[in-house]
């Protein structure tokens, strides 16, 4: 953060409140809310570094544009792919007697040092036929997602 916005940020809790509903006016050049202190403040800081430094991305403008109209009702939510494990886990599968760790990596999986864009790649490359991924490594059964609690 540079000198300038860090010390105009540091300084907007020492204000009085007619100083902060007069920035506020010229940071978003409407009245201030009818809020507490603390959120103007906060409100104040954010906007500072906005202007500094930018805001939120299209992306993520677009989806909170989305998450908003799930919640009013005009948007059905998206469902998330629960058969894709977290970054990082190992899946571990014997198949024929030798023991097989797969590892998820944000773009795919990887298993002996090679990269794979799906586990039913993966579950291929070990078996020799075409398998469902997520069945093979026992992530579902039979057609329906296996939730563990």
């Amino acid at each position: 953060m540079t000198n300038a916005v860090l010390s105009q940020v540091a300084e907007l809790p020492t204000l009085p409140t007619p100083k902060l509903k007069a920035l506020w006016r010229d940071l978003y050049g409407a009245d201030a809310p009818p809020y507490n202190r603390t959120f103007l403040v906060r409100r104040l800081a954010y906007r500072i570094q906005e202007l500094a430094f930018g805001g939120l991305s299209a992306k993520a403008e677009q989806r909170l544009d989305d998450l908003v109209d799930e919640l009013d009702g005009k948007k059905k939510p998206k469902t998330k792919d629960m058969t894709a494990p977290i970054v990082g886990t190992k899946l571990i599968r014997e198949w024929q007697g030798v023991l097989n760790e797969v590892t998820a990596l944000a773009d795919g999986f990887e298993w002996q040092g090679r990269r794979y864009q799906s586990l039913s790649a993966v579950a291929r490359a070990i078996t020799g036929t075409r398998w469902n991924g997520p069945l093979f490594f026992g992530l579902r059964k039979h057609g329906k997602l296996e939730v563990s609690q």
